[in-house]
C-alpha cells in the first residue's frame, strides 16, 4: 500500500503542471496516507514499542503483587503457595 502511495504522489504531482486539481489530489493523498495510516498501525513513524511497553508494565505489575503478598501479613500463608505454584508452572 505504501509503495503504491509513493509512486501516485509523483504521479500526480507531474499531472499537476497539466491541470492544478492534480496538485489538491496528491495533497490529500499524502495527507490521508499520513494521518490515517498511523491511526491504523501503518505509517512512518510507528514502531513495534506499545507490545514491549506493555511487557515491562505487566513485568513491574507482577513483581508489585508478589512483592505486596510476600510482605503482608494477612494470609501469608496462602500467598507463599501462590507464589510457589507460580514458579512451578513457569518452568
Amino acid at each position: 500500500m505504501f509503495v503504491l502511495v509513493l509512486i501516485l504522489v509523483p504521479v500526480l504531482f507531474g499531472l499537476g503542471f497539466l491541470d492544478p486539481i492534480w496538485w489538491v489530489a496528491a495533497a490529500v493523498l499524502v495527507f490521508g496516507a499520513t494521518r490515517y495510516g498511523r491511526i491504523r498501525g501503518g505509517g512512518l513513524g510507528r514502531g513495534g514499542s506499545d507490545l514491549g511497553d506493555y511487557r515491562v508494565y505487566e513485568e513491574r505489575r507482577d513483581r508489585q503483587d508478589r512483592w505486596d503478598r510476600r510482605y503482608s501479613r494477612r494470609h501469608r500463608a496462602r500467598w507463599r503457595r501462590e507464589d510457589r505454584r507460580d514458579r512451578e508452572h513457569r518452568r
